[in-house]
């Protein structure tokens, strides 16, 4: 008698259900998808459960195919990518060093060091492109192993990579997954595509020193995007990375050992007098140019300190002879019935045009010009703005300092000649990485940031905040980061330790989002990328510190 094949149910957003027999790969179902894409399937979803196309499923359930629409899909794209990358730059200069170091002009930059005493060259890059290109035509199976926790630190430490050594040691979980490609292997968070064919689209860009790896964006899937120079933000990353070989703290594993030694406090200190001595540096550009510049302007993402680091350049202004104030762009939003509604049919509050941009700039006119402005208070209750507000003169030595998103983009501030504005952008740029090959993207930081600051002070879980971040991110890369070069400083306030601390707190809020709950697969991307860290006690955290936004007990709150 013929024996039944079971069969599995799946059903697949916008396409409907599916039958297949049991036994299936994930792959073998994407393939017949593929078609009709511009970009490839990279990875799926098993209701909320993430897996690589290699996973064969042992149910049925909700099915979705992830390619590079979508952020969880570049995260394995660029991923992939990577280890190709460090592949044919083992195999064109053997025993070279890769680091892949921070994300930069939609790219990933890093840094090869070909252990030759010559300096790397383009020359160079383009031979490592070369060979990349050729493992990608063969498309060469991408293989994943589980290994325990031993044998993978004796591999590496045969190998003499010392920063994974490092990041395995305080490592909790019994064994880990390495991946093999050709005959180079490796260790990476996360997941890969099944082999290297699905990697036809990148870009490999010399930066000096270094070079930029670039590949398509969640916006452009299909192609690499138009390559923007960053030279601001390039020279903020290369400051932070010069820090963190002073502390001698280059990844995780380095953090790691400076709090199993029992020196985070003195991490802490140190770290927290660089940022004010960064803050007094850009107080005092600010104070060498008073008699010109008459309004400051902070904006940066979501998360990025910009309330507190509002505050400490207040003081810091004060103790060079200055007295600013702050105006609050909230208090001059339209009334809510009269916001842009966004593509998606909802009110835009994020837009430039939910500000009474006229009026804003007619008071910071009347301001500079020494006339008294009732500033209005906006009813978030109500809705409307309403002129219960103060009064406010401003004499010689009061700059005025505004905090807000659009505070790069000169529309805000459209009548205002330039020369009378300063520009800061402030973001957490971490370039702490977990080792030489697995970086840590800023967006990671900052959201474990807004998860706890959420949870403190708003009285939202994990799964409020997480299922808002995408909407958030799409307001930055629209009103924010495209101004970002326009400032005339950056302040990066990230801190070296602050990951540490920070994971106290953010761990008991993302163990409470269930398989059942649509954010499950990022909490437990968050929570597999928090478990590198070893718990910092946050006792030395000054009350002054950036990162007592988040956590609470601000002296400025």
């Amino acid at each position: 008698m013929t024996q039944m094949i079971q069969q599995l149910q799946f059903e697949l957003p916008g396409i409907g259900g599916r039958t297949y027999p049991k036994g299936i790969s994930l792959q073998e179902i994407a393939a017949e998808f593929q078609r009709g894409r511009t970009s490839p399937i990279v990875a799926a979803k098993l209701d909320y459960e993430f897996h690589d196309l290699r996973y064969v499923p042992e149910r049925g359930g909700k099915l979705t195919l992830i390619d590079l629409s979508d952020e969880d899909g570049i995260r394995v794209y660029s991923r992939s990518l990577c280890l190709v990358l460090v592949r044919a730059a083992a195999e064109v200069f053997p025993d070279c060093r890769v680091r892949l170091e921070h994300s930069l002009s939609k790219g990933i930059y890093g840094e090869i060091d070909i252990h030759n005493g010559e300096p790397f060259t383009e020359k160079d890059l383009n031979r490592i492109e070369e060979r990349m290109r050729a493992i990608i035509a063969a498309d060469e199976p991408i293989i994943k192993e589980t290994v325990s926790l031993e044998e993978a630190a004796q591999l590496f430490e045969k190998k003499g990579l010392a920063d994974k050594v490092r990041l395995l040691r305080y490592k909790k979980s019994p064994e880990i997954h390495l991946y093999h490609c050709g005959d180079y292997t490796d260790y990476f968070y996360g997941y890969m595509v099944p082999s290297t064919g699905y990697l036809s689209h990148f870009e490999l860009r010399y930066y000096l020193p270094g070079f930029i790896l670039r590949y398509p964006s969640k916006e452009h899937p299909e192609a690499i995007p138009p390559f923007k120079e960053q030279r601001k933000l390039a020279r903020i990353f290369y400051e932070f990375e010069k820090w963190g070989k002073i502390l001698e703290v280059d990844d995780v594993g380095a953090l790691n050992e400076m709090t199993a030694s029992g020196k985070g406090g003195q991490l802490i200190r140190i770290a927290e007098a660089f940022h004010e001595k960064k803050i007094a540096q850009i107080a005092d550009m600010v104070s060498a140019e008073r008699e010109r510049s008459r309004i400051i302007l902070i904006a940066g993402p979501s998360s990025s300190g910009k309330t507190t680091f509002a505050q400490r350049l207040a003081v810091q202004l004060r103790v060079n002879g200055l007295k600013p104030i702050s105006i609050s762009i909230d208090d001059y939003f339209v009334d809510r019935d009269h916001t842009p509604i966004g593509e998606d049919g909802l009110p835009d509050y994020e837009c430039l045009e939910a500000i009474d941009i006229e009026l804003f700039n007619r008071h910071l006119t009347e301001l500079l010009q020494w006339k008294p402005v009732h500033i209005p208070v906006y009813n978030f209750q109500k809705g409307r703005r309403e002129e219960r507000g103060y009064a406010v003169q401003i004499a010689q030595d009061q700059p005025i300092i505004i905090e807000g998103i659009h505070g790069l983009n000169d529309r805000l501030t459209e009548n205002i000649p330039k020369d009378n504005k300063y520009k800061i952008y402030i973001s957490a740029l971490t370039q702490l990485n977990l080792d030489d090959h697995n970086r840590i993207p800023t967006t990671d930081n900052r959201i474990i940031r807004r998860i706890v600051r959420d949870n403190q002070f708003r009285g939202h879980d994990a799964v409020k905040t997480i299922g808002l971040w995408p909407m958030v991110r799409r307001g930055e890369e629209k009103y924010i980061f495209p101004y970002q070069e326009e400032a005339d400083v950056m302040f990066n306030s990230a801190l070296i330790y602050e990951l540490a601390v920070l994971k106290n707190y953010a761990e008991p809020l993302l163990q409470q989002i269930t398989p059942d709950m649509p954010e499950y697969s990022e909490a437990k991307r968050l929570l597999k990328f928090l478990s590198y860290f070893l718990p910092m006690d946050d006792s030395e955290v000054p009350l002054n510190s950036i990162l007592r936004e988040f956590i609470g007990s601000s002296c400025f709150r």
